[in-house]
């Protein structure tokens, strides 16, 4: 209770000692004053996050501190206490924003129980702004890596629809983070603040879709005991996901197609109509337009839905962007698992280069967070790797380097790290989880040279 301070405004002196020495018993700094002008000069003063207010005061009432005070402090709890109990006072005192109303004599224990919810609802909002931080700071485009051309015109199409109404349509295989770009894009915009609602289409039966895209009114259907809020209505002015929406069928295409052309819906059974203010994401691992072709999409709702197209590369299609996320997976679960881990052997980063990763990216972190719970080194070698993925290695399906020399290997490893990170030496020693000067020795050693320099450049 120590950080949240309360004011007393009161005139009358047994009152105000018998309130002050209550709420310092209850462990709360309090000071407190006998008329409103005071009260309001040190409201003015700042500090105080409750205030405790009479209604009759000498000079201006209550109510007038009341007002100003919010004028000063728009988010000031305030409590009016009254011995002149009317429906009227009390119904002048909420108006102007009075957190409650006390009627003298009253226990002090309910005075209490006001402050209480106060310091409680004040805790929710705090907990909810550093949630919404902690969001913002996990979905924006700094945590989605990749340094591929690919990935780099996905960052600046990113930055470019955040802001924008358009609706959007992420193409990409199973695993390759679509959901990401697409809180990515919610989370880089205006509607930041706003809720983000999932449905995943796939996930629904056929016969329930339209009652969780839409709801439904109570007495709509036998089982329907009472109103239901749908998913469009949840995401207000924010965004609504439809995760593999290739998965929807026909019938429900056409529901959607017309509520994204009229902009409005109606829940099940319901006769009123239901502005829809949300922005649409919409995502799929199958090509739209061929299932266009097939019949099994509406070409209408793909046009509708491809304004603005985003197609996320496998893993196989950018391979240089595998050493940066194989490394921050290795950070992000060793402290999870409260590993020190100081990176992978190049035998390993090998192994994952040369691997065709069919579950993408979410398979490299399932790899790379099984390989660090399990593993039993400072670094990740290759037994610590899935069985999997050795398999595969042992059965030839990647032969890249195959006849080639371990030094043939290591230097077309660490070539393709120099690469990708702009042949900044630093940089490539953290990726490669070896020390700068081990970095600079292998440089000298294999004779690695950038393009169009005589000698490598020592690092940023």
């Amino acid at each position: 209770m120590k950080d949240v301070r309360v004011l007393v405004i009161e005139d009358e002196l047994t009152m105000r000692e018998t309130v002050v020495t209550y709420l310092e018993e209850q462990g709360f700094p309090v000071k407190s004053v006998m008329s409103g002008e005071d009260g309001l000069d040190m409201l003015r003063d700042g500090g105080y996050d409750i205030a405790v207010v009479d209604l009759k005061l000498p000079g201006i009432d209550g109510i007038e501190v009341l007002h100003r005070a919010h004028q000063a402090n728009p988010g000031l709890p305030v409590i009016i206490m009254t011995a002149y109990a009317t429906i009227e006072n009390a119904v002048r005192a909420i108006k102007e924003g009075a957190y409650d109303y006390l009627v003298k004599p009253f226990n002090l224990e309910e005075l209490g129980f006001i402050i209480q919810r106060i310091v409680e609802h004040r805790k929710l909002v705090a907990e909810n702004v550093k949630l919404k931080e902690q969001l913002k700071k996990r979905y924006s485009t700094r945590n989605i890596i990749g340094t591929s051309y690919g990935m780099k015109r996905i960052f600046e199409r990113i930055e470019s629809v955040a802001d924008s109404t358009a609706t959007v349509l992420i193409q990409g295989d199973s695993g390759t983070g679509k959901e990401l770009i697409a809180r990515a894009i919610h989370f880089s915009g205006t509607r930041r603040d706003r809720p983000f609602i999932t449905v995943n289409c796939g996930a629904i039966p056929d016969t329930l879709i339209e009652s969780e895209l839409f709801g439904y009114e109570k007495g709509a259907f036998t089982g329907a005991n009472k109103t239901k809020i749908g998913r469009f209505e949840l995401a207000g002015d924010g965004t609504l996901f439809l995760d593999e929406i290739g998965e929807m069928n026909l019938e429900a295409q056409v529901d959607m197609l017309r509520v994204l052309q009229e902009r409005e819906f109606r829940r099940v059974g319901g006769t009123s109509l239901i502005k829809m203010d949300a922005r649409i994401i919409a995502s799929t691992n199958k090509n739209l337009e061929d299932e266009v072709k097939a019949g099994k999409f509406r070409e209408d709702l793909y046009y509708r839905l491809n304004v603005v197209p985003f197609h996320v590369p496998a893993l196989r299609e950018r391979r240089e962007d595998i050493p940066f996320l194989a490394r921050h997976f290795v950070d992000k679960h060793k402290h999870e698992s409260k590993r020190e881990i100081t990176g992978l052997a190049s035998a390993a980063m090998d192994l994952l280069l040369r691997y065709d990763w069919p579950g993408n990216v979410r398979e490299l972190e399932n790899a790379i967070e099984r390989a660090v719970v399990l593993g039993t080194g400072e670094q990740i070698v290759p037994a610590d790797l899935p069985e999997g993925l050795l398999r595969a290695e042992a059965g030839g399906k990647r032969t890249i380097g195959a006849n080639l020399s371990l030094q043939e290997v290591e230097r077309m490893h660490i070539l393709a790290v120099l690469e990708a990170v702009k042949w900044n030496l630093s940089e490539a020693a953290r990726v490669l989880g070896i020390t700068r000067t081990t970095m600079y020795h292998k440089v000298e050693r294999l004779g690695l040279r950038a393009k169009g320099e005589a000698k490598p450049r020592a690092g940023l």
